[in-house]
């Protein structure tokens, strides 16, 4: 049976939140129609192995399809790729896709992020970038042969590309504009204890520099006026969201979709999930906007269940995320900015401990380097809104 008086569920994103949202549906018991929209040819697909296997291994980009094709089509789900969402209109309850519009009862935006470019590039000759599955194809293409590979960003993203180049025996120049690298995810002070990974590993990182403008033939100027010769350049610099389609339908952006605590984006059965998604987090009591696979798959299964149900539960987690990294596992869970850091086991700077934050006296984040228990127990902790003392306490019966 519907729900809610609910027909027509249309998924505005066919990556791994427009999936869950979907299968989740399906699980709640919504017999009604979903269309699942996607502006790329491919089918849900892991985007974490791209950076962590495709470019590693050599692992077949098509072999990271989250589901076969026969699965969508067992579920009901009809499946419109490479078919972009070009406008909403809220009041007339339509998703535009150029000169066609698919009425919906519900919507739910998953449209989520798009790689930040770097400036004064000509068209054709840009640096790559990894954010789509045609990304990796062609960034595995083009790591083939080549001596030196210039990394621009030090981030999870591009410290991932420049491990998977190391490994396969390419000489890595990693350039970053903050003077500790990943000190906006980690802190200055765990990203400092993390400063020696890429040297550890024979790749070169280059601090407080960045490009200017492309020199001559394959030679790049940088911000400290020096001349850089490579091959290739990646570029690792952040993403925005995916949000140019929605600019004349009165939904308020910002950075990304504006949502309320259940993910609401206002008008009636509108919702917003994932990267593009904006909401006040109540484990944390703050706005944010996470880029992280784990989120973006459990606000879609939130989501659907607030749909079926009829429900405005307010979406509470802890926005885990793990990196892989010269084969040492990253995982960071909670909130840093702002936070005091202690280092509660082990040691951060031999990739083998386990760092908490602390805002007064509650535990809000975790990283834990080559310690994945903990690094799940952690945010099992930080999710059931432990004080800082009781953590202590539990981390004691750990060992």
């Amino acid at each position: 049976m519907t729900s809610n008086g609910l027909r027509r569920v249309v998924i505005a994103g066919a990556g791994i939140a427009g999936l869950r949202t979907a299968e989740t549906l399906r699980r709640e018991g919504f017999d009604g129609s979903i269309t699942l929209v996607g502006n790329e040819p491919h089918p849900a697909y892991d985007r974490p192995a791209l950076s962590k296997e495709v470019l590693r291994s050599g692992r077949d980009p098509k072999e990271t399809y989250l589901r076969p094709l026969g699965k969508y089509e067992n579920l009901g789900i009809d499946l419109l790729l490479g078919r972009p969402a070009t406008g909403l209109d809220v009041e007339r309850r339509r998703v535009l896709l150029g000169d066609e519009d698919l009425p919906f009862d519900a919507l739910v935006i998953a449209t989520g992020v798009a790689p930040r470019r770097l400036p004064g590039w000509e068209p054709g000759g840009e640096p790559l970038v990894l954010r789509s599955l045609d990304d990796a194809v062609r960034l595995q293409s083009a790591l083939t042969g080549i001596r030196h590979l210039t990394v621009v960003g030090a981030g999870f993203i591009g410290s991932e590309v420049a491990a998977a180049a190391r490994e396969r025996g390419i000489e890595v120049t990693v350039l970053e504009l903050e003077r500790t690298p990943l000190a906006r995810s980690l802190g200055p002070e765990m990203g400092a204890a993390l400063m020696n990974l890429h040297r550890d590993h024979g790749t070169e990182l280059r601090l407080g520099v960045t490009i200017v403008g492309p020199g001559e033939s394959r030679s790049l100027r940088l911000s400290d006026g020096t001349v850089l010769e490579t091959d290739l350049v990646v570029a690792g610099i952040g993403v925005v969201p995916e949000t140019g389609w929605l600019r004349d339908s009165g939904l308020a952006l910002g950075d990304g979709v504006i949502c309320d605590a259940a993910l609401s984006a206002g008008p009636p059965g509108v919702y917003a999930v994932g990267d593009v998604a904006n909401w006040p987090n109540p484990l944390f009591g703050a706005r944010m906007r996470v880029e992280h696979w784990t989120n973006a798959s459990q606000q879609a299964a939130a989501v659907a269940r607030n749909l079926v149900r009829g429900t405005a539960e307010p979406f509470r987690r802890a926005n885990y995320v793990w990196s892989d990294q010269y084969s040492v596992r990253i995982q960071l869970t909670g909130v840093t900015a702002g936070a005091d850091v202690e280092q509660v086991a082990g040691d951060i700077a031999e990739r083998d401990g386990l760092a908490w934050y602390r805002s007064g006296d509650r535990l809000v984040g975790a990283l834990a380097v080559g310690r994945p228990h903990a690094g799940l127990k952690s945010a099992a902790l930080i999710e059931a809104g432990t004080s800082w003392d009781e953590a202590l306490a539990e981390l004691a019966s750990w060992t």
